[in-house]
């Protein structure tokens, strides 16, 4: 039997295709350009403090650093709408921002570097936020540009091509970062994270040019500006049915997640893993089964829809959990936790590209920017904020406990995305319209 003959089989190879064209290769590239940054205000600095003793808390405190990313659509509509003069003649609104921005991002990842996290805590704290800022700023500009380059039927790939790209810039901020750091100094990791930056600003500058939206800069009257800016976006996604149990689903949906990614590195180092193996095991091997999920995640909206996929990726996200329980019942055992990291980080990305292309089909393309800044900021809310608490819930149980906990945190978003499938019966479309 040829492999035509073969039932199901070339309809699955010829989605896979998609994700060589030229343009899905360059959202992979600044996929890498928006994972990259990100992990160096979580699981990076995480493991930075966990190595100089900081306490649990202390550590679940410093996700505070990434509120930025929270609040980033306060600022979306001036990245949406505000063109740069000259630079963005030449290279367009979205390029104009992202090149800027990726340049301010690599002196930051550079000053971040020159800190001292057990000296001066306080220095770290206020770089790692700066760096967190520019990132969120950054992200802006990538889900507008990525929404404004595909096609439709390319948004579910566009989401797996974002998520693999997203994956590989925290490989070399996390597994790369780590391993330099036990050859090199601090300084000089970030150093060399801050040339991969200028790296992808580079690629900024060969990227096509979209097609934008009629930019409101020239206009005399401000306040028309801010009306068409802030409160049009604002007042068209509130159209839509449902929209205030939209935003919580979004906020719950990756929740538990959360709660126990912010606590991993210490959990790690409690159970008496070295720097090395959580590399190996958890910043590559793991970075590679996310990439996988991901891929999988992005098939699985073109398959069975976004509700559908949505629903797997979460309860799998979920029950993937209970592997950590295991690991600490185990100890020290690098199997277990292999196994726990493969099935935790297969069921993310997969639940991770679904969610990025269910925020893309909510997004109207007259205000790409800031619709999407705000979906992600309540993303990014339970990210942050909401798992600030979750270094003072580790010290009140034991790990297993905490684990448990972190997949039944999983359970409301799950049941608002039950409530959000029947108010969309027509499919994930429909998500988009308005009343």
């Amino acid at each position: 039997m040829t492999l035509e003959n073969v039932p199901g089989r070339r309809t699955w190879l010829d989605s896979l295709s998609i994700y060589l064209r030229p343009r899905l290769l360059l959202i992979l590239a600044q996929g890498f350009a928006s994972g990259m940054p990100l992990l160096l205000t979580l699981s990076t600095l995480s493991y930075w403090l966990a190595t100089v003793k900081v306490d649990n808390t202390t550590i679940g405190l410093f996700a505070l650093a990434g509120t930025p990313y929270t609040f980033k659509f306060f600022w979306s509509p001036i990245i949406d709408q505000l063109h740069i003069p000259l630079l963005g003649r030449w290279l367009g609104r979205r390029r104009a921002w992202l090149f800027l921005i990726q340049l301010l991002l690599a002196a930051a990842i550079f000053a971040m570097g020159r800190t001292d996290p057990a000296i001066d805590p306080v220095a770290t704290a206020v770089a790692a936020t700066v760096v967190a800022f520019l990132s969120a700023s950054q992200d802006i500009v990538i889900d507008a540009y990525r929404i404004e380059l595909l096609d439709a039927d390319e948004q579910g790939a566009g989401a797996g091509a974002t998520q693999t790209g997203y994956r590989l810039g925290m490989l070399l901020a996390g597994a790369g970062a780590l391993a330099l750091s036990d050859f090199l100094p601090w300084s000089a990791v970030f150093s060399i994270l801050a040339v991969a930056m200028l790296v992808c600003a580079v690629i900024t500058l060969v990227a096509p040019r979209t097609k934008e939206p009629p930019q409101a800069v020239g206009k005399r009257d401000y306040r028309a500006w801010i009306r068409d800016a802030v409160f049009l976006p604002l007042a068209d996604f509130a159209k839509r049915r449902g929209w205030a149990v939209i935003l919580v689903f979004i906020l719950f949906y990756k929740f538990g997640d959360a709660i126990g990614g912010i606590m991993a590195n210490p959990f790690y180092r409690a159970m008496g893993f070295s720097g090395s193996e959580i590399a190996i095991v958890s910043k590559v091997w793991g970075v590679w089964m996310t990439v996988l999920g991901g891929l999988v995640g992005g098939l699985m909206v073109a398959r069975l829809g976004l509700f559908r996929a949505l629903m797997v990726g979460g309860v799998l996200q979920a029950v993937a959990n209970f592997g950590y329980c295991f690991v600490a019942w185990r100890g020290h055992d690098i199997w277990a936790l292999s196994t726990a990291i493969t099935l935790d980080n297969l069921a993310g990305g997969a639940a991770g590209a679904a969610m990025v292309a269910y925020l893309s089909q909510l997004t109207n393309i007259a205000f790409t920017a800031t619709q999407y800044a705000l979906l992600t900021s309540f993303m990014a809310y339970g990210r942050t904020v909401m798992s600030a608490g979750g270094g003072w819930l580790a010290d009140q149980m034991d790990w297993a406990q905490f684990f448990s906990l972190t997949a039944f945190l999983a359970v409301p978003g799950l049941l608002l995305l039950v409530w959000l499938a029947r108010l969309y019966p027509a499919g994930h479309k429909s998500a988009a319209e308005t009343i």
